[in-house]
């Protein structure tokens, strides 16, 4: 079986036709799915799948990308909505220096939020990093993040940086972008990381992988991230569904199978 570790199924596309999502998951042996708060605002809608389905859990937290009007997200804010036995970790956050120019002072005290949240209530993380990788495994350090751990998604940088992560007590999640052709430096960290130390997610309704790239990704292709991580590790997709999920429920050890 398979677990999409990363998903947004409050997404309007995804939620709009939840039943066949739900039937994809089915059909291709996606077993349980993990959808992800970036706001503060959804997080009811975020909670309200994890709550109508016993397969599914959801985490707590404010995308780093995120700009918000009224208030930034408390330590004390983060742990009540992490008391629900729905969620099972705090996220996504993170750093992300892709689209938005410095200042980013509040960025970064928002990560630090996080993992002091995610430390208070014993829940691992749910880390996002892109074009900051230096500054997110630094803000991780400083402030002991290994002391919850939890999973690098959407992995995207280099083996030295899986490696650091991985020091932290983090696992790293490949998505579909392991299978575009493009990805030739990710192929080969997703041929390093320990089997161990691996999780698979579509990251969806975003990053639809090999053969669905362009068209609105959904859990029940993550299949297809474990068929090409296997393909080049040469070993049986079936190593990887079971390490993965494996791996899932030694993370997120309130989600119970």
């Amino acid at each position: 079986m398979f677990i999409d570790s990363h998903c947004h199924l409050d997404f309007p596309d995804l939620l709009a036709d939840q039943s066949s999502v739900l039937k994809l998951m089915r059909e291709n042996a996606v077993t349980h799915a993990l959808t992800i708060s970036t706001t503060l605002k959804t997080f009811p809608a975020v909670r309200a799948v994890a709550e109508a389905n016993a397969n599914i859990w959801c985490s707590a937290g404010v995308h780093p990308d995120e700009q918000i009007d009224d208030h930034e997200p408390t330590v004390e804010e983060l742990l009540g909505l992490a008391a629900h036995p729905k969620v099972v970790a705090i996220g996504e956050t993170g750093l992300d220096y892709f689209r938005l120019a410095e200042p980013l002072d509040w960025q970064r005290e928002r990560f630090r939020i996080h993992i002091r949240a995610a430390k208070a209530c014993a829940k691992p993380l749910v880390i996002h990093t892109r074009n900051a990788h230096a500054d997110t495994l630094r803000l991780m350090r400083e402030e002991n993040a290994s002391e919850a751990g939890g999973v690098m998604h959407c992995f995207t940088e280099t083996q030295a940086v899986a490696d650091a992560a991985m020091e932290m007590n983090f696992y790293i999640s490949f998505s579909g972008i392991v299978t575009f052709k493009s990805a030739k430096d990710l192929k080969e960290v997703a041929r390093h990381v320990p089997l161990n130390r691996m999780l698979i997610e579509t990251d969806s309704p975003y990053l639809a992988p090999m053969p669905y790239r362009g068209k609105m990704n959904q859990p029940g292709y993550v299949k297809h991230v474990a068929e090409h991580i296997a393909e080049l590790r040469g070993i049986r997709v079936e190593e990887v569904a079971e390490a993965t999920t494996a791996n899932f429920f030694s993370l997120f050890k309130d989600a119970k199978p």
